[in-house]
């Protein structure tokens, strides 16, 4: 090993530095700035090299992540972006919207005491590094194959599955209803965590590798395909294979009493509208105010990474006040605490302990929502889990002003099975596709599936493996096929 690492013990942690909050609150661009080359290999020797590395343990790609701290602290930049790259399809979004002090950083074992390396930050610099000096290249295969791949869904694990499909010559096309690619990557997450280009940079790249993208393309049922959408049986003819990575887009709710009151609204629809303006498109809603918090009291109901999103948003769109209810404290939130702090420095107000009862407001036909009643909650006894209930204060009633909610619940999944007129598509009681887990593979013979809409609501890096996952079986799949043809075809030769 050589005197590079180790550095744990006379370098303080630093992140990359963050703009100004007057500054990152006036727009939606990213708040955290570049590493210079430097810092980034300081920060890099700080890895300890430990025998077992509890950072890839905890990374549902498995990257290995000391591996390329080590080249970055050596400045060997080529090679560690070669060693991330060969586990991560997109290593530059990860590092940016990846909860890193839940996963790798959570787990880094110089995090008690000495604060974890900033594996997310390092890794950020690392790709973006690569690509400003020419080192991410288009995909060549070696040899093209015949066989083609259709992919229904052009978020995360629908485009690891593709490029990692496309490595080994297939032809594949990607379906998807919306007209970028990207998925959640371009209309969930807001810019100030994701600026758009990087998913538009790698749209680009997976074009000039062969990737062929049908945008706008609904899948609907039977065999149709015009410009209403495209049948999934007519998929399921065209191609060899059929990967479902449609993740999980219908919003969970809470019902009682005023929850039927305007300015009452799911988060998707709220940071769709904000994305899709940021990106200059013309939004009505957004434009009108029903989805646009500008002068409005915000109130966001939940604790999850989308929560953190919708008040960030709602900060940058110049709302009155922002803030956010969650029924557990600080501790037991399940969003990143990373984005907690951020979130507070620019000005959201945290409400723990708080389940959100009842809306009030204009009782009359199209009347506004004015606030919403809460009921105070104090953490009890844990359950068989480790974690604490949550149990109501008596008399603990309050209520919050608000002329906007923003319901940020997390997601289910869609009925597919009916929306595509396909009975035969099974589903779990939750509604995600059943698949068999040795395969990926569906109940319908040759259609595989990845994701959320098989998971449930998760991660972005999680859908990367799944996808990764589902492309190798694939192939097995393909391969097999294409071996059973061969000795049908020299039995018949034989005969």
């Amino acid at each position: 090993m050589t005197d590079r690492m180790l550095q744990f013990v006379s370098r303080p942690q630093r992140q990359p530095p963050k703009r100004g909050v007057a500054d990152r609150r006036a727009d939606f661009g990213e708040i955290y700035r570049d590493f210079a080359l430097p810092e980034a290999e300081a920060q890099a020797s700080r890895c300890s090299q430990c025998g077992i590395p509890f950072c890839s343990v905890h990374c549902p790609l498995g990257n290995n992540i000391p591996d390329w701290l080590k080249l970055a602290a050596e400045g060997r930049l080529q090679e560690a972006y070669e060693v991330s790259s060969a586990t991560n399809n997109f290593p530059e979004i990860c590092g940016r919207i990846c909860p890193q002090d839940r996963l790798c950083e959570g787990n880094c074992v110089i995090e008690k005491g000495f604060e974890s390396v900033t594996i997310g930050a390092v890794e950020r610099f690392i790709t973006d590094n690569a690509w400003d000096e020419g080192w991410v290249k288009p995909i060549a295969p070696v040899a093209e194959r015949p066989e083609s791949v259709g992919i229904i869904g052009a978020g995360p694990g629908g485009l690891a599955a593709a490029e990692q499909l496309r490595k080994q010559g297939f032809q594949v096309h990607v379906y998807d209803r919306y007209d970028r690619v990207g998925g959640l990557l371009i209309y969930g997450i807001p810019g100030f965590k994701l600026e758009k280009s990087i998913v538009l940079r790698r749209r680009e790249h997976l074009e000039a590798s062969g990737i062929t993208f049908h945008l706008g393309r609904p899948v609907v049922g039977g065999m149709v395909d015009d410009e209403t959408g495209i049948g999934f049986a007519a998929l399921r003819a065209r191609h060899d294979a059929l990967l479902i990575a449609t993740g999980v887009y219908a919003a969970r709710d809470i019902g009682g009493p005023g929850s039927g009151l305007d300015g009452i609204v799911p988060a998707l629809d709220y940071l769709t509208a904000s994305n899709r303006a940021n990106l200059g498109d013309e939004v009505a809603a957004h434009a009108d105010g029903s989805l646009n918090a500008a002068g409005l009291d915000v109130v966001v109901l939940g604790g999850g990474d989308t929560a953190m999103d919708c008040v960030r948003t709602a900060i940058r769109q110049g709302a009155k006040s922002v803030k956010c209810l969650y029924r557990r404290d600080r501790l037991n939130m399940p969003g990143s605490l990373r984005e907690v702090k951020n979130a507070e420095e620019e000005g959201v107000e945290f409400v723990w302990l708080a389940q959100p009862e009842a809306f009030v407001g204009d009782d009359s036909a199209g009347g506004r929502v004015s606030g919403v009643r809460a009921l105070q909650m104090r953490l009890g006894m844990r359950d068989a889990t480790g974690r604490q209930a949550v149990e109501p204060v008596e008399n603990g009633h309050f209520t919050v002003p608000a002329q906007l909610v923003i319901k940020a619940f997390g997601f289910d999944p869609e009925a597919l099975p009916q929306l595509w007129d396909e009975p035969g598509l099974e589903v779990s009681r939750w509604g995600t596709l059943k698949v068999d887990r040795s395969t990926t593979m569906t109940s319908l013979p040759g259609v595989f599936a990845a994701g959320d809409i098989v998971r449930g609501a998760s991660l972005v890096v999680w859908a990367i493996r799944d996808g990764r996952d589902s492309a190798a079986k694939i192939i097995d799949f393909i391969n097999g096929q294409a071996m059973s043809a061969g000795q049908a075809n020299a039995m018949l030769v034989a005969e």
